[in-house]
């Protein structure tokens, strides 16, 4: 596998992003569908600067774009990255729910051990 620095730094900034909860309560409510600053400002007691601050954060993570409708400049969630970021965490997934089936099966196949509070007495009967 070749390594990709770049690939590194973009993984990095988009957890960092999305390591803010109001970052990913944004990225909840686009999931829905675009929305403007203005709309995704309603439900914090933030500042629209503050939430246009978090937005620019999501756009340098590439989570999120934004364009121009008329007057409106929509903020859109960016699915394939966010597929990008399940798929990494999904390497990680499988390999270890792997191991735990490889675990269970060990497991199933042999009695467990006497537990510290099994006595002697107990063991030996």
């Amino acid at each position: 596998m070749i390594y990709d620095g770049g690939s590194e730094e973009r993984l990095d900034r988009a957890f960092a992003a999305l390591a803010d909860p109001v970052r990913r309560a944004i990225i909840a409510r686009l999931s829905r569908g675009p929305a403007t600053v203005n709309e995704l400002a309603e439900p914090f007691q933030i500042t629209k600067q503050a939430v246009s601050k978090h937005i620019q954060v999501l756009e340098h993570a590439d989570l999120v774009t934004r364009t121009r409708d008329a007057q409106r400049r929509p903020v859109h969630l960016n699915p394939g990255r966010l597929e990008a970021l399940t798929a990494w965490i999904d390497r990680y997934r499988l390999v270890h729910e792997q191991q735990f089936r490889s675990l269970d099966a060990l497991l199933a196949g042999h009695p467990q051990p006497p537990t510290p509070s099994t006595t002697t007495e107990e063991q030996q009967s």
